[in-house]
């Protein structure tokens, strides 16, 4: 049977159909984080089990994660970094060429009176002493690759373990990506109880994709 371009941008297409739901890139993100088994990317997703393992299923099929078998569990990752890389890069043009994407980031996010900072800033302010990395992720995603002498102190915990940021330092504040809510919240409740606070511009996964320094415990 004769093969003709067509036939080869139709398998390319198969990536990109594989890409075509919200919550497979969201699945997509988490494992960016580390391997997980599908029982607690069900839950992070906030997805039905029968409903995580679909989705799974057809990004396995594309290519796009594969698994191993750790006794009774199957785990799941991303197949290569450059899948990583493709989520950034698709959720970054989105955002540049889509008015409908940012408007709706802005919105889910709440970015009012949140100032960003970027890569050079931080890693000059908390050489400097003069800032504090604050990675607000689940302790599990942290040991598994995190921002170099970034503290961690899951979301979950921050309002309990406020005594343990310095008072007198900018805390900046980063989670999975671009689209992570985590550090918006942790940044908002940092600033309602008086500390001054900022959102890393990146998630671990842009940082990641771009071959920023990683430290993993």
């Amino acid at each position: 049977m004769a093969i003709d371009k067509t036939d080869l941008y139709d398998a390319v297409a198969g990536t990109g159909k594989a890409l075509a739901h919200g919550k497979r890139l969201e699945l997509l993100e988490l494992l960016a984080q580390g391997e997980r088994p599908v029982r607690e990317l069900s839950e992070a997703a906030g997805l039905k089990l029968t409903t995580a393992s679909a989705h799974l299923q057809i990004l396995h099929e594309a290519g796009l994660v594969t698994t191993r078998r750790q006794g009774t569990s199957v785990r799941y990752r991303l197949a290569g970094a450059d899948v990583a890389g493709l989520l950034s890069v698709l959720c970054e043009v989105a955002d540049n060429h889509r008015a409908e994407v940012e408007s709706v980031r802005r919105a889910y996010l709440d970015t009012e009176n949140i100032r960003t900072v970027g890569r050079e800033e931080l890693l000059r302010a908390a050489e400097e002493g003069r800032a504090l990395v604050l990675d607000v992720r689940p302790v599990e995603e942290y040991r598994g690759g995190h921002v170099p002498g970034a503290v961690s102190i899951p979301l979950a915990e921050l309002a309990e373990r406020l005594a343990e940021i310095p008072p007198d330092v900018e805390v900046v504040a980063y989670c999975r990506g671009r689209y992570c809510v985590l550090s918006y919240d942790a940044v908002r409740l940092l600033q309602d109880r008086g500390h001054d606070a900022a959102l890393l511009e990146d998630g671990i996964l842009e940082w990641r994709r771009d071959g920023m320094p990683v430290t993993a415990s």
